[in-house]
């Protein structure tokens, strides 16, 4: 098993890729959590293989991560997009097995 932890600063208007495709293990969880007060205004999206954000999952207000777990969850790039006005550090976490 292989743990990666990441802390990523993206800028307020900015997308990254957060969590890469695992190339020859699998991905058994994954977490992204913002570091951020939940005082101040924020609005990320996770978007799964899609660097479009025609589909993705929002972190605003009170939530502040998403987090999957088992054999059968996503395995290709995550993609995060500070929506904010105000630069934004994420924290992702994966296991790969």
């Amino acid at each position: 098993m292989v743990q990666t932890v990441r802390t990523l600063l993206i800028q307020a208007g900015k997308k990254k890729i957060v969590l890469e495709k695992p190339r020859t293990l699998n991905r058994i969880f994954f977490s992204i959590l913002s570091i951020l007060s939940t005082s101040n205004g924020y609005d990320i999206q996770v978007s799964f293989d899609d660097p479009h954000f025609l589909s993705y999952y929002s972190l605003q207000g009170s939530k502040k991560y998403l987090e999957a777990e088992g054999g059968d969850i996503f395995q290709g790039n995550i993609w995060v997009f500070n929506k904010s006005s105000a630069d934004v550090a994420v924290t992702a976490t994966e296991i790969l097995h």
